[in-house]
């Protein structure tokens, strides 16, 4: 698997060079285009854009030689299923994007602290917390990032088994994300996502995971933002049952380069836990 993210990799860092990058603003040095170490100035500056509150990705990516974080401040979980009971509380999930060109940017992903319980009649009750995985990611906007009606992104990604006590993969995954996003009429955006995980269950070898999602939003008042979102994945090992989502919640603008979110994330079927609920926030500079 190691070798198929690698290939991707080099897959997507190809194309982007291919493609060519951004063309300098008056008065920047000669044959200057904008990398990590050269940063698009402030002033040229695509609005900003963020891979939260919902779960389909953005297709578009963050300014070279940019910083941006975006952090599940405070998540709960909890489920009850048959007499079983879980609650799951995650603190401070943070996604570190670092602008790597003007269409490629990489992301680590930090579980920072997280704290499962889980408890059934007739068993005795099981808590552990801790640090949970790493991701890296690497999204590379193939086209709309600067404009249009359309943007659509590539975005391969490993998860590291990082977790402390029980938490997290257990064993190296990973797997490719593709986001679209599409402008729809009276101010309405559409965002759209296919991505195939390669996960490592109870079994002994790895199994796909397919994954799609739809979400909708639109401007409620000021800066002030609501969305919408059905979201699913269909597991191949065998016996093992789909989990969906119906999602929603708001975004506060709080300046371009501030943004703060709440919302949830409801199970619709009976393999997904009942409710998460949530508040983040997004950061740029």
């Amino acid at each position: 698997m190691a070798v198929i993210l690698v290939s991707l990799l080099a897959l997507v860092l190809s194309l982007d060079s291919s493609v060519g990058v951004a063309a300098p603003l008056e008065g920047d040095p000669p044959g200057g285009a904008y990398h990590l170490f050269r940063p698009v100035p402030r002033s040229a500056m695509r609005e900003m854009s963020t891979d939260r509150p919902d779960r389909t990705e953005s297709a578009y990516t963050l300014d070279a030689g940019h910083l941006q974080l975006e952090m599940d401040a405070l998540a709960y979980t909890r489920d009850r299923t048959q007499g079983a009971r879980f609650d799951g509380v995650r603190v401070a999930t943070s996604n570190l994007k670092f602008g790597l060109t003007p269409r490629t940017d990489f992301q680590l992903v930090l579980e920072t602290w997280n704290r499962e319980r889980f408890a059934a009649h007739g068993t005795e009750r099981v808590e552990n917390s801790g640090f949970g995985d790493i991701s890296t990611r690497l999204k590379v906007n193939l086209w709309g990032n600067d404009g249009g009606r359309t943007a659509f992104a590539v975005m391969p990604f490993m998860t590291l088994p990082t977790g402390q006590n029980d938490l997290g993969v257990g064993r190296t995954e990973g797997g490719i994300i593709l986001p679209l996003a599409i402008e729809l009429p009276r101010e309405w955006g559409l965002g759209l996502m296919a991505q195939m995980n390669l996960h490592h269950p109870s079994a002994a070898e790895y199994h796909a995971e397919w994954i799609g999602s739809a979400t909708a939003s639109h401007d409620v008042v000021g800066n002030l933002s609501g969305f919408v979102e059905l979201f699913g994945a269909w597991p191949t090992e065998r016996g093992a049952e789909w989990t969906g989502t119906f999602d929603g919640g708001l975004t506060y603008a709080i300046s371009p380069n501030f943004v703060v979110d709440s919302g949830f994330y409801a199970g619709l079927s009976e393999a997904t836990e009942n409710l998460t609920l949530f508040l983040g926030i997004s950061l740029r500079r």
